[in-house]
């Protein structure tokens, strides 16, 4: 059944559709915001993955038939996906990821198609709001619904979701993802503005967040769903503790290595000699969740190190005094042909070139 709400959003009319398109899909999404279509659909597995991480995939496509172009050039074919794109995707990805249930190992899959492109409304930060309702609007449990709104200043005054010709004057292009009451992510760019302005244009964001959740509320009332049951399996309290005990110490003074190589050897030596050393000791049954426990044993002592002692694994102090100095820092200068200047810098680890050209004062051509 076919389920539409319309309303004005950010001074133009916003469409969201669900059960006319991809019927097939546990659950899909079409929005409309201006004349940009966006069909977001969403599939899951019924049987529990055995990879060691939570298999989302999600997928963002923008063909050019959505702008009536035809590919031009030699090839007529769409060709790997643009910068843009993966873009695009990565902001979707980043926002719904730890929005699912700890422990869920089912495969998902998440496709946006770009299906009408208006050339003023970009779709990126739609392809969200359609993969939330989606998501909700489904069998897969998802923790509640999010959204995504652009935020730009023009002239001094705030706008939400700016067309492409209002950000070529806009001094901010800040994309912000969010649920009813916190922020989920953030990412853009501004010229130089003040940490005062950032924060305004975050509370502007959520304002806008909080209008289109109201929206896909109100519509996932008309159609509830009932959430796919699934278990998670959880490591034995036995194995924490044998591990924890084997594994801990060893951990800490490993990480404490101040050459980075070093380092990662040594904790990969620690792992690989008590996975060996608890597997001649632990039933079969119980192998797959030892290499899990020592990852959690590893972020946990790391995290436990900076927080109580503000220490990095290197010895170096995380928030560094501002009379302490730089921490290992080697500046070297030295002019290169062709390179009219050269400058390498150092700090730990961390190496920057930089090289600096002068042109002539007259360009051949």
């Amino acid at each position: 059944m076919m389920h539409r709400i319309e309303r004005t959003f950010a001074g133009r009319k916003l469409i969201i559709e669900t059960g006319r398109m991809a019927k097939q899909a546990a659950g899909s999404c079409l929005i409309t915001f201006g004349e940009t279509m966006v069909l977001a659909t969403v599939t899951v597995s019924e049987k529990r993955s055995t990879l060691p991480f939570f298999p989302l995939t999600v997928e963002y496509k923008e063909k050019t038939y959505a702008a009536g172009k035809i590919p031009g050039g030699f090839i007529k074919r769409e060709g790997r996906p643009r910068d843009e794109e993966i873009l695009s995707c990565r902001i979707i990805d980043r926002s719904i990821r730890p929005l699912f249930p700890e422990g869920f190992q089912n495969e998902v899959q998440v496709f946006i198609y770009v299906i009408s492109a208006d050339q003023e409304n970009d779709a990126d930060v739609l392809g969200l709001v359609a993969t939330s309702f989606a998501l909700n609007a489904s069998k897969i449990p998802f923790t509640a619904p999010i959204a995504a709104v652009r935020v730009g200043r023009v002239q001094g005054k705030w706008v939400l979701n700016p067309t492409f010709q209002q950000l070529e004057f806009s001094d901010m292009d800040l994309v912000v993802a969010g649920s009813q009451d916190s922020i989920v992510m953030v990412e853009g760019g501004a010229l130089e503005i003040q940490e005062e302005d950032v924060i305004e244009a975050i509370g502007i964001g959520q304002r806008g967040i909080r209008e289109l959740i109201a929206l896909q509320e109100e519509l996932l009332a008309k159609n509830p769903i009932e959430k796919m049951s699934w278990d998670k399996i959880e490591t034995p309290d036995d194995v924490i503790k044998r591990v924890t005990k084997e594994a801990e110490k060893k951990i800490v003074a490993a990480i404490n290595q101040k050459d980075k190589q070093t380092r990662i050897q040594a904790v990969e030596k620690v792992k690989d000699e008590v996975k060996t050393a608890l597997k001649a000791e632990l039933p079969d049954a119980q192998h797959p969740f030892i290499g899990g426990v020592l990852g959690d044993i590893e972020y946990r002592v790391l995290r436990d190190q900076v927080l109580t002692s503000g220490l990095r694994v290197d010895g170096g102090a995380v928030h560094p005094r501002a009379d302490a100095g730089p921490r290992g820092r080697d500046d070297r200068y030295r002019e290169r042909r062709p390179a009219h200047g050269q400058h390498r810098r150092q700090a730990g680890d961390h190496q920057v070139v930089h090289v600096a050209l002068q042109l002539p004062a007259v360009l051949d051509g």
